[in-house]
């Protein structure tokens, strides 16, 4: 045989064989696409930790996957979204504690979070850190105290909504320091953050994650942490711990469900797909500016993990007496 004709039957067959892996890839995942649904505005942690997985669930399934963000009610309208799509693993949700297990305790709700949606797995824990807009004349939590104490009610500050962990450190600052503040909730991170660092706001409580940029603008001030340690990405920064709040150790968690009764094959795919991500150099590097440890684990570690966080919040909302705004 020609031996020009022989390449060009082996190139053949290589392209056709390739071609023939990368539709076995496809089809390993049964969706022409994946929504995952961000249930808050671009801007804040939640959106930011969706699309630092997209790129890599993209390659690990074969198959587009597009970010949505569905905000309002405190994450509840994106939540209610995929809890009640099909259960063909088609429809993701990047959810937090807020909607996942703390919301129950403040909104009369459609559909339960817990009960509606299946974990697939643990992708960031956080702490907050508490700021103040440049202009605010405080430099520690022990002085901004005091100033709130000297200005009853003239204070005030921003969460990512009614429920958030912002709105119950807020309300357990006041409770628990026997001070005056105003509540001003929005639609999210991204929004709330914007009117602090324009001043419009005073103070407020928000993931590192979203708060280390900012911060070198100097138009915002970090205070304290609140996690059970001083974090990495602030270490000049002390914990709420540090300064006489031990109350105030706790963090944002995030994870990626799939709504209630997917199949567990689909499951532990996307398990899978979500750790190998999290293993990648490049998430591991933006995870660790985050101020992140690594909690990637299997589906029903994180359901276990769910069920622990679900007294903690009950409490924590009973104890800061949170209401909807």
């Amino acid at each position: 045989m020609n031996p020009v004709r022989i390449l060009s039957t082996l190139a053949t067959s290589t392209v056709l064989a390739i071609a023939s892996g990368a539709a076995c890839a496809q089809a390993a995942y049964p969706c022409p696409a994946v929504k995952l649904v961000s249930p808050y505005p671009p801007g804040g942690t939640t959106d930011l930790l969706a699309r630092l997985i997209q790129p890599g669930l993209m390659k690990e399934l074969g198959t587009p996957v597009i970010v949505e963000n569905k905000a309002g009610a405190s994450s509840n309208i994106g939540i209610e979204f995929v809890a009640t799509a099909a259960p063909d693993g088609c429809t993701l949700l990047l959810g937090s504690n807020t909607g996942i297990v703390i919301n129950r305790n403040l909104y009369k709700l459609r559909v339960d979070p817990v009960k509606g949606l299946a974990p697939i797995g643990q992708v960031a824990s956080v702490p907050l850190v508490l700021y103040v807009s440049a202009g605010v004349p405080a430099t520690s939590l022990a002085q901004l105290v005091e100033l709130a104490k000297k200005n009853p009610g003239k204070l005030s500050y921003a969460s990512a909504g009614s429920g958030s962990p912002q709105h119950l450190m807020g309300e357990l600052l006041k409770l628990e320091q026997k001070i005056s503040l105003a509540h001003i909730p929005y639609k999210g991170s991204g929004p709330a953050i914007q009117d602090v660092v324009a001043g419009q706001v005073e103070m407020s409580f928000e993931a590192m994650s979203v708060i280390v940029p900012q911060l070198a603008s100097g138009r915002i001030r970090a205070l304290a942490t609140t996690g059970a340690a001083r974090s990495a990405g602030l270490p000049n920064v002390p914990t709420m711990k540090e300064q006489g709040m031990p109350g105030f150790v706790t963090e944002n968690w995030y994870g990626l469900f799939a709504p209630a009764g997917t199949p567990a094959a689909l499951l532990k795919r996307l398990n899978s797909a979500l750790n190998t991500v999290l293993d990648s150099k490049e998430a591991r590097i933006s995870l660790d500016k985050m101020g992140s440890a690594d909690v990637k684990g299997t589906p029903e570690a994180f359901a276990k993990f769910i069920a622990s966080e679900l007294p903690l919040w009950e409490s924590v909302v009973k104890r800061s007496g949170a209401k909807v705004d």
